[in-house]
């Protein structure tokens, strides 16, 4: 007997700045993800100062923006707001290679990749709009209808195979010309911006899509506000303040959703890395305590109980920082609640009261000290399976409401040959993570609504820029240059979550 409810929403999950590629067809415009080079292959690479000594040993999978300042040209660690340079905007530069532009051209193979995904026996599939298709510059009047036209198209052949499309209205994906003109989301332009957008998206797809998230890790704005938020700065106050105005564009898209489409359900996607202490002294416990509350609890209490909670508002009075609280803003934060919680688990951290001289790990950018009881992927990341089970029992007990694992899954250098990815790796890697889940559901009573692994198909890596970093049950043809046929081929996992998926997660 299976330890999944019957209608347990089984799938995979992908985004359409790392997947879609056509950069500029059909009248899309430029996205903050089409100024981010490729990890390594930058010929900018070696020449930024102030690369902290823990991420130099990963300087060749960093992966930068480029900028313009003064008539010279740039570049600064894209996930490290503090190397961007004063007054510097970002840019297109020559003989730079841009590697979301092209991706897998999902845009061109969706009828074939989709088609696969209901091969496996997809339930449903997590995927993104790209903004910048509906509004390429976010400031029109009138969306592109060749943007809505394509989304169309793709979500009727999901629904064809009787696959749920599960919809995020801004996947790391802002139009850049919000940057160049209002710095993004530190504007309050831009809630006015997306709500236009989120209500163009409702109006169009509610017949087809019943799932929406708003903002994709939402609270990954602390360590990248550029592509999160579109504000190209270095300074946190600014970066604080798009977060706030993320919170009511996003309240203000549940709103008219349940006004007009009361069906639909809305979510928030909260990056999920629950911090341990390092020992048990009460000062290692402490630390952990505020690493959560200030790296993720923060963003989830807004939009999950609808209001901005004091231990935040007592940490930004300490730093001289004021939000930017209008007349009715509380108001629209209350009744803006979110309908589910979304989030992506890769692993769990380490927080300590004093690092000096611990061990730490810095895979994609994220510095943790290392746990010594715990496998490390290639990238750096901390494997933990239970960590799954106890994030999501510390989720469901904070918030009583269902919980949708929307990213899960391993980066690893896969190797084709003879048509063939034998990763055994993935499959023990997933069978874990699955099995955690299943206690969590099964012993536990947490109600968690689906689970769609991230990068069902390969695609490009979006800390490192990569397709080397492979996290698909399917392989595409492609390298970090971006040369290959984009041919699709299956992976052993492939078969293997198949048969997870038709079993209803009894066989693992």
């Amino acid at each position: 007997m299976s330890r999944f409810p019957e209608n347990f929403l089984w799938g995979g999950a992908t985004a359409a700045n790392q997947c879609e590629g056509a950069y500029l067809e059909d009248g899309k415009g430029l996205s903050v993800t089409d100024v981010l080079t490729c990890g390594g292959l930058s010929r900018h690479t070696c020449e930024i100062p102030g690369i902290p000594e823990q991420f130099k040993k990963y300087l060749a999978s960093l992966r930068l923006v480029t900028w313009t300042k003064d008539g010279e040209d740039g570049a600064s660690v894209a996930f490290k707001m503090e190397t961007y340079p004063e007054n510097a905007s970002p840019a297109v530069l020559e003989n730079e290679y841009y590697p979301n532009r092209q991706a897998i051209d999902f845009y061109h193979h969706y009828q074939e990749d989709i088609a696969l995904f209901a091969e496996m026996g997809f339930k449903c599939y997590r995927m993104s709009i790209a903004w910048s298709r509906i509004y390429p510059t976010g400031f029109e009047e009138e969306p592109n209808e060749a943007g809505l036209q394509f989304y169309d198209n793709v979500f009727d052949e999901c629904l064809k195979y009787g696959i749920q499309p599960v919809v995020t209205m801004s996947h790391y994906e802002i139009p850049l010309e919000m940057t160049y003109r209002i710095n993004g989301f530190a504007s309050r332009e831009a809630v006015g911006l997306f709500e236009k957008y989120a209500r163009t998206i409702f109006d169009r797809y509610h017949n087809k899509v019943k799932y929406w998230m708003t903002f994709n890790e939402i609270n990954s704005s602390v360590h990248s506000g550029f592509i999160n938020a579109g504000v190209f700065t270095n300074d946190i106050a600014l970066v604080e303040q798009a977060s706030y105005h993320q919170f009511l564009a996003a309240a203000k898209a549940v709103i008219y959703a349940h006004e007009h489409y009361p069906d639909l359900k809305v979510g928030c996607m909260i990056a999920q890395s629950p911090a341990y202490p390092y020992s048990c002294r009460p000062q290692d416990v402490m630390a952990g305590l505020i690493k959560d509350n200030f790296y993720a609890d923060y963003y989830s209490d807004v939009m999950m109980r609808g209001y901005l909670p004091e231990y935040k508002l007592k940490d930004l009075k300490r730093r001289g920082i004021e939000l930017p609280v209008l007349d009715g803003d509380l108001q629209i934060l209350e009744a803006g609640k979110a309908d589910y919680i979304a989030i992506s688990y890769y692993q769990t951290q380490i927080a300590a009261a004093q690092e000096n001289g611990l061990e730490t790990t810095a895979g994609n950018m994220s510095r943790t000290v290392v746990n010594p009881y715990l496998e490390k992927s290639e990238w750096g990341w901390m494997i933990d399976p239970i960590g799954f089970r106890f994030t999501l029992n510390r989720l469901y007990n904070r918030y009583h409401k269902p919980i949708l694992v929307v990213e899960n899954g391993l980066g690893a250098k896969d190797v084709l040959e003879d048509g063939q990815v034998h990763d055994a790796y993935r499959i023990d890697y997933f069978r874990k993570h699955i099995e955690a889940m299943a206690d969590a559901i099964d012993i536990d009573g947490v109600d968690v609504m689906g689970y769609t692994p991230w990068g069902c198909i390969d695609l490009i890596s979006c800390s490192t820029g990569q397709m080397s970093k492979r996290y698909g049950f399917i392989y595409v043809d492609v390298d970090d240059a971006g040369n290959g046929t984009l041919k699709r081929y299956k992976k052993d996992s492939f078969a293997w979550y198949q048969n997870v998926i038709r079993s209803n997660g009894e066989c693992l």
